[in-house]
């Protein structure tokens, strides 16, 4: 059974449409683009995008902003910070940071679905100073320590 949690969200007046899950299994539903007109983005170029809205998140919830694939490995655009958070207690309208990795102009048009947003639960740390981690077998070994050689 799929866990649910209710999301308050005010539409601006330049919103194109609301948040939308595309289909029943998806884990994150698309963002919306609601600029009023186009923007080009050239080659290695960033833009704020808006989504025209704004939501509340309830207590201990995070919405994390994430690459559309498709969009990734077609066109080469990706958010410029990789995954944006928005904090339960943000409440501006949530804007999307795109940039285009590819070699070609990349317009972005009113109604475009130009990110994924995911609703999340957030668990918070405590940290406790020791003297000695455990140990592992991997220890240290950082980068590619695991793979096959």
């Amino acid at each position: 059974m799929t866990q649910k949690v209710t999301v308050k969200v005010q539409k601006l007046p330049h919103c194109f449409k609301l948040p939308q899950y595309q289909t029943q299994g998806a884990a994150a539903m698309d963002l919306y683009a609601a600029n009023q007109s186009e923007i080009t983005l050239k080659p290695l170029e960033r833009a704020i995008v808006p989504t025209g809205i704004k939501i509340e998140l309830p207590c201990n919830y995070e919405a994390q902003v994430r690459p559309r694939s498709g969009l990734a490995i077609k066109s080469g655009i990706s958010l410029s910070n990789c995954v944006g958070t928005i904090d339960e207690d943000y409440r501006g309208e949530i804007c999307v940071g795109l940039i285009n990795l590819s070699n070609e102009n990349f317009t972005i048009h009113r109604g475009d679905r130009i990110a994924q947003m995911l609703i999340a639960p957030v668990v918070k740390a405590e940290f406790k100073t020791v003297d000695e981690l455990t140990q592992t077998q991997r220890q240290e070994g950082g980068f590619g320590s695991t793979g096959i050689k």
